[in-house]
C-alpha cells in the first residue's frame, strides 16, 4: 500500500475542490456551490449549482429543485440530470435550500427550519439567477421552474403564490412554464394520508415538522389553493407511487377554465425509479418530454404508461 504524505493532503483537497467547482466535458460545464444568499453567504445549504451547455448562447434556463421530503435535499445529486439537459442545449440550475427536521428518517436530523423558509430560499435563488443571466449565458426571458417530489411542491407553489417572488422584486411573469414531477400539492390531504397510513406518526414527525401547526397553515402552503393564479403552461409528471396526489391536482384543474397543461402518468415506475430514469438513463421518455416542453413551450400530449 502506498501512503500520501500528510503535507500533500491540503494541496490535494484544494485540487479536488477546484475540480468539483468547475467540472466539464466537451459539451457541458458544471459549476458547483454558488452562494445566492445575501443574508447568509456562507450558508452551504443556500447554494446552487449550474449545468451549462457549451456553444449555446441564450439557452433556456430550467430552475430545478430536487426531492428529499423538504428535509434531506441534496443539490449535487441532481447534477446528473443537469448534465443530461445541458447536452440538449438547456441550462439547469440545481437549487439547494434550508432543510427541516426529519427524526422519522434519522435520529440525527433534529434541527432545521419550517415553512416558508424553504420557498423563501428558492425565491432568493431565482432572484440571483435572473440577475446573473448575462454572466452565465442563459436567457432570463425563457425560464422554466420544476422539481421532483418536495421540489415539485415548491416549484408549483412559487409560481402560483406570488408573495415569495414579489418579496424579491419579481413576479410570476418571469416563469415561462412549470414542471412539477411526483409531488404532493394539497398538503391537508397529504397529512390525512400520513395520519391514516401504516405510520400515522408521520403526520406529526414529517408534515408538522416541515410546515408547522395552526389553522390554515397547510392550506396556505398548498399549490392547489392558488390554481386561479395559473397562467403559464404546465407539464405535470407522476410516478405510480405518488400518482394519487397528482390525480387530485388534475381533478382540481378540471374544475377550472385553465387548459394549458398536460398530465403524464409513469405507472411503470416507482418514485425512485422515475428519478433514476430521468437522471441516469441515456434515453428517457420523461426527460425527453421535459426537453420538448422547454424547447417548444408546449406541454405535449397526455401519456399513461
Amino acid at each position: 500500500m502506498r501512503y500520501i504524505p500528510l503535507r500533500i493532503l491540503p494541496l490535494l483537497l484544494i485540487i479536488l475542490t477546484f475540480i468539483k467547482a468547475h467540472s466539464q466535458n466537451d459539451d457541458v460545464q458544471l459549476i458547483y456551490d454558488i452562494s445566492y444568499s445575501t443574508e447568509a453567504p456562507d450558508d452551504t445549504l443556500r447554494q446552487l449549482n449550474l449545468a451549462i451547455p457549451r456553444n449555446t448562447p441564450d439557452a433556456p434556463l430550467l430552475i430545478w429543485i430536487g426531492g428529499g421530503a423538504w428535509s434531506y435535499v441534496d443539490k449535487d445529486v441532481e447534477m446528473e440530470l443537469g448534465a443530461q439537459f445541458a447536452k440538449e442545449g438547456i441550462t439547469m440550475a440545481s437549487i439547494g435550500h434550508r432543510l427541516s427536521p426529519a427524526t422519522w428518517r434519522s435520529p440525527e436530523l433534529t434541527d432545521g427550519v419550517t415553512h416558508p423558509a424553504h420557498i423563501r430560499d428558492v425565491a432568493e435563488a431565482v432572484r440571483w439567477l435572473v440577475d446573473h443571466a448575462g454572466e452565465y449565458g442563459y436567457d432570463p426571458e425563457n425560464i422554466f421552474i420544476g422539481g421532483f417530489s418536495s421540489g415539485a411542491h415548491l416549484a408549483l407553489l412559487l409560481a402560483l403564490d406570488e408573495q415569495y417572488l414579489k418579496a424579491q422584486g419579481l413576479d410570476a411573469s418571469i416563469i415561462t412554464g412549470i414542471i412539477p414531477v411526483s409531488g404532493a400539492y394539497d398538503l391537508e390531504n397529504y397529512r390525512e394520508v400520513m395520519e391514516s397510513g401504516d405510520q400515522p406518526e408521520l403526520a406529526e414527525l414529517h408534515v408538522d415538522a416541515v410546515f408547522g401547526e395552526g389553522t390554515g397553515v397547510l392550506k396556505n402552503a398548498s399549490p392547489i389553493s392558488y390554481l386561479d393564479h395559473l397562467n403559464q403552461p404546465l407539464l405535470i409528471i407522476s410516478d405510480h407511487s405518488l400518482f394519487r396526489y397528482t390525480a387530485l391536482l388534475e381533478d382540481r384543474l378540471l374544475e377550472t377554465n385553465f387548459n394549458k397543461y398536460t398530465v403524464v402518468y409513469a405507472h411503470g415506475y416507482s418514485h425512485g425509479e422515475l428519478w433514476r430514469d430521468m437522471s441516469r438513463n441515456q434515453e428517457s421518455i420523461y426527460r425527453g418530454l421535459i426537453q420538448s416542453f422547454i424547447i417548444t413551450k408546449k406541454p405535449g400530449q397526455p401519456i399513461t404508461e
